[in-house]
């Protein structure tokens, strides 16, 4: 595998930055970039959500070290959705990396099928097939506020930390029907900045009617509500998404 020098990288303003390649560890990184999804793009509509990455990762067989994605547009409240980190190829795995941002921090793809509002997919997977992906994540810290980790990936977090930094969601999945497993977190840390409320946060609601949440062994903030899942279009009361914490 290549390594790539460590360096600072910065998006321009305009648009995310792509690594397509494979074969490769990154190490030291640190990608910043402040794209959201009220900006006006230069086709004459708003970048909306998938368009705001701050780093697309599209490649296979990758693994970030040490490194640093965010994305610094600020709360979801005055821009809306801004992705500090998108990832969509096989085998890819970080390691005692940090992703910053506010709503929809971290998207594992794939999207759901089908969109449910006009231009809500615009973006790098509009029209791909959805291909069933598995990420690995150990010792990272994941921050954010509204959904900051949602898609449709089967996604494994050893040793990590979710820290909310405003009230809202950890996780919103998507699994699609037929996958077994969907987000999975163990022995990880739900923990909150001092603004954070006291039971003004859920570990998360399903971003479509089979998404999955397994909990293991994990330490949960005061900050998470008792009730953990919050219902989204009724996918709990179908008794189709699924919660298991143990």
């Amino acid at each position: 595998m290549y390594t790539i020098p460590m360096k600072n990288i910065h998006t321009a303003g305009k648009e995310s930055l792509v690594i397509s390649e494979n074969n490769l560890v990154i190490e030291g990184q640190t990608y910043t970039g402040s794209l959201s999804a009220r900006v006006m793009h230069e086709d004459g509509r708003p970048y909306h959500t998938f368009r705001t990455a701050t780093l697309l990762v599209n490649g296979s067989q990758i693994r970030f070290i040490n490194c640093t994605f965010e994305n610094a547009a600020g709360p979801g409240t005055a821009v809306g959705q801004a992705i500090a980190l998108y990832l969509d190829g096989d085998d890819i795995s970080l390691e005692g990396c940090v992703i910053k941002g506010h709503q929809d921090t971290l998207f594992l793809a794939p999207l759901p099928e089908k969109e449910r509002e006009k231009d809500g997919f615009t973006g790098p997977g509009q029209f791909l097939v959805r291909t069933p992906r598995t990420f690995h994540f150990r010792n990272c810290l994941i921050e954010g506020g509204v959904d900051f980790v949602f898609g449709g990936a089967t996604a494994y977090f050893n040793d990590c930390e979710f820290r909310s930094i405003e009230p809202g969601y950890v996780f919103a999945p998507s699994t699609p029907a037929g996958i077994e497993k969907g987000f999975i977190a163990e022995n990880c840390r739900f923990t909150h900045t001092d603004n954070v409320p006291e039971g003004s946060c859920y570990l998360g609601r399903p971003w479509r009617e089979y998404g999955s949440i397994d909990v293991r062994n994990c330490e949960i903030g005061s900050h998470i509500r008792q009730e953990l899942w919050c219902d989204w279009a009724d996918a709990i009361k179908d008794g189709k998404a699924r919660l298991t914490c143990s």
